[in-house]
């Protein structure tokens, strides 16, 4: 693990300048992964009224 000390503006430039040499695909499924995260994300009152209404399953190889 290595910890470096950085300005936001640094990290952000280093955050894209990684996932921009990310092929196509993988930014792809990058992004899919991220929303998952996002929706698993505790929030404070949600609702879940759209539920299982739009489901992406990717099955690995």
């Amino acid at each position: 693990m290595e910890i470096r000390f950085q300005t936001k503006e640094e990290s952000n430039k280093q955050q894209q300048e990684e996932f921009l040499k990310l092929s196509k695909v993988e930014r792809f499924y990058s992004f899919l992964r991220l929303s998952e995260r996002i929706s698993k994300f505790p929030v404070k009152n949600k609702v879940d009224k759209n539920k299982d209404n739009f489901v992406i399953i990717i099955k690995s190889r």
